[in-house]
């Protein structure tokens, strides 16, 4: 079979980032705070504020885990990432998703995210990602806590795959005087319990005795993981940079599809892992 010009075979694979001229790649994680990005042209994560901005001021286009404007948020991301990408070509996108934002969360994100003109989107549950930003053993039972700024979610992992799940619409940015910190810990403990009480598989013990990982960022805050450990009975992983950890998870599992020699399709597919 002849190879167009200028085209290479399809079996061919990719050169790692940055070395790799032919394409690029995005890791994003939209979150209701802070929106966090890795690019194939970046050795760092761009970390800033989920805001638009407007002539009647400031938006916030994702709340508690749920986008609620989505041309708002396709406007975020083009002002974030549209002169970062080159002109020529489409990026492969990896973007997390909130383990029970559900089909509804995928749709309005990927519209969102056509505005970056990508080749492919692939979605990954939040926990998965923090589970391969912090090399678990995804072969066992884990239990991945990630309590973020507004959303804070529990979830079992079997092989990789999520089986169970919980999340509660409260976060770090939501204590003050009224709202302590044991408040988060507490529900954290009463949905580890009740995923512990109605587990049909009976994972959760062995979960459990490995100890959970622990991201977002919450996991920088003693007042919550003390609470947290006292609770539960078991010892907590918090992970490097817990508050990055899905986007740079995100980012090693966008670095082993780029590598992928179906990569190289010129096709557009959304897949869910």
């Amino acid at each position: 079979m002849t190879t167009p010009p200028g085209s290479r075979p399809a079996t061919a694979r990719h050169r790692a980032w940055p070395w790799c001229r032919q394409c690029s790649g995005i890791a994003l994680d939209l979150g209701s705070a802070r929106t966090r990005v890795w690019t194939s042209g970046r050795r760092t994560v761009l970390d800033v504020p989920t805001v638009t901005v407007g002539g009647d001021g400031n938006g916030y286009p994702i709340r508690r885990g749920t986008i609620v404007d989505t041309p708002g948020t396709a406007r975020m991301l083009d002002r974030l990432l549209g002169h970062r990408l080159p002109r020529a070509g489409r990026p492969l996108v990896i973007l997390t998703t909130p383990v029970l934002g559900g089909l509804a969360y995928r749709a309005e994100a990927r519209t969102a995210v056509e505005v970056l003109r990508p080749r492919t989107v692939l979605t990954v549950p939040t926990a998965r990602a923090v589970a391969v930003a912090a090399d678990a053993d995804l072969a066992c039972p884990l239990l991945v806590v990630d309590i973020g700024a507004h959303l804070t979610e529990v979830t079992l992992l079997v092989e990789g795959t999520v089986t169970d799940a919980r999340c509660t619409a409260l976060g770090t940015s939501d204590l003050d005087g009224r709202t302590p910190p044991a408040r988060i810990a507490d529900a954290v403990v009463a949905m580890v319990t009740g995923m512990r009480d109605q587990d049909p598989t009976h994972q959760m013990p062995d979960a459990l005795r490995r100890g959970p990982l622990l991201a977002g960022g919450g996991a920088l805050r003693p007042d919550i993981t003390c609470r947290l450990t006292d609770g539960l009975q078991v010892p907590l992983r918090p992970i490097h940079a817990p508050h990055t950890a899905a986007v740079r998870g995100a980012a090693q599992l966008l670095r082993t599809a780029h590598a992928h020699p179906s990569a190289t399709a010129n096709t557009d597919a959304t897949h869910h892992r």
